[in-house]
């Protein structure tokens, strides 16, 4: 009980009584009493007994709650009482309820401001560490951008619905399905990671089994898959002797990434410290390489005469150096290609151009592989086949460059 109780009046407090009222508790009648601090501050307190228990509420100051209003209220708490009903359980039982519409309300602001485009700027600067180039990193952004922010990049991640998706693939599934497919793909996946953080839930809608495989077509249904056009293999020779006299080093370069079969971008970044002439071998460190395993390259004769003819300049390490001492754009040799006036063929397409041979000539499928770079066969083979066949592939490469300087395709 909050001090002592001074006096028992037949009839509630008058006014008067009120405003002259000296510290302590004083009883105005039916369970309301009025409490007098020592530093003058008024209040009002309801008191009732419930199942053996005797209980104090405040009902609050009297500057903010008149007599008048203190007794109705009082007299509807003591209905309350009357019904079996404890006033303070109440009062904090709708207290937690506000607490928990509050954080409701709150949770329901911070998804609306959650919105797929924050998703994915955030989804991109998590992952872009571990993205092997800055083109990746541009392309997410770029498709993103053009395809997938107009029409969702203001919508609340837990809004977006598989007509959403829908609507932004339906004009490019066929006109340009392998850029569809990316953009779905990259929906995906930032929808994935929002639902990883909380914010968002139930299945994911750009999913393509169970969601979109009802609205839209298989791409293999309205595309062919195109690979990249490759020279026929017995034409090699004729293209490789025009090759060889043109001079600059974007020639240099498409001559060296055909004789080892290498990927543009492997042989464009060569760094003199990769290469042994002596061992006649060329080792790309794996952070250079799409699969990120090292890739020991065996050099044919032909490749390390090409590598010694090339000017070795003192603080440039790249072997095939491009503007400021960078590496040579991809252009160069595709440009090489291009005036060459062969056909319409890309570089990567001479890999094929490689394989196509190798298999003719008969060569061991896991040589020829491992030649490309290619992972092979199921997680349980790989395991067990350690090997990279490097001597049987520094016969193949041998022959494959003998192959490409013979003047007569036919006697090789």
């Amino acid at each position: 009980m909050v001090g002592q109780v001074v006096g028992r009046p037949k009839m509630p407090l008058t006014n008067l009584q009120i405003k002259n009222a000296k510290p302590g508790v004083h009883i105005d009648g039916n369970g309301l009493y009025l409490s007098v601090s020592r530093n003058g501050a008024t209040s009002w307190i309801y008191r009732y007994q419930l199942k053996g228990r005797r209980r104090e509420m405040g009902l609050g100051a009297f500057h903010s709650l008149p007599a008048v209003e203190a007794r109705a209220r009082a007299a509807k708490l003591r209905t309350l009482v009357a019904s079996g009903l404890d006033p303070l359980e109440l009062r904090e039982a709708e207290r937690k309820a506000r607490q928990e519409q509050e954080h409701a309300a709150e949770t329901e602001r911070l998804r609306d401001k959650r919105t797929f485009q924050i998703a994915a700027e955030q989804f991109i600067k998590t992952h872009e560490a571990g993205w092997s180039n800055d083109k990746h990193r541009q392309q997410w952004t770029n498709t993103l951008k053009t395809y997938a922010f107009p029409a969702i990049g203001s919508k609340p991640v837990h809004g977006i619905t598989t007509t959403d998706i829908a609507a932004i693939l339906e004009p490019i599934w066929s006109l340009k399905p392998e850029t569809a497919s990316r953009v779905r793909m990259r929906i995906e996946a930032v929808l994935n990671s929002a639902k990883a953080l909380g914010w968002r839930s139930g299945e994911n809608p750009a999913a393509w089994r169970g969601c979109l495989d009802a609205v839209l077509p298989r791409a293999s249904k309205i595309k062919k898959v195109k690979h990249h056009a490759a020279l026929p293999w017995r034409v090699a020779p004729q293209f490789m002797a025009a090759l060889s006299e043109r001079d600059g080093l974007g020639a240099r370069a498409l001559e060296f990434a055909i004789l080892t079969a290498a990927r543009s971008g492997e042989v464009r970044g060569l760094r003199w410290e990769e290469l042994d002439l002596e061992q006649a071998l060329w080792v790309v460190p794996a952070e250079r390489m799409k699969a990120k395993r090292e890739h020991r390259v065996p050099l044919s004769a032909a490749a390390i005469t090409l590598l010694k003819a090339m000017p070795r300049i003192q603080g440039i390490p790249l072997v095939f150096p491009g503007m400021r001492n960078q590496p040579l754009s991809d252009m160069s040799l595709s440009a090489v290609l291009k005036r060459m006036e062969f056909g319409k063929f890309t570089v990567h397409g001479f890999r094929s151009t490689f394989r196509d041979w190798a298999a003719e000539r008969g060569h061991s499928f896991e040589a020829c592989e491992a030649a490309l770079a290619h992972k092979i066969g199921l997680k349980e083979v790989k395991s067990y086949l350690r090997t990279d066949h490097l001597e049987q592939r520094r016969e193949i490469m041998a022959q494959w460059a003998r192959f490409l300087y013979t003047a007569n395709a036919g006697n090789s």
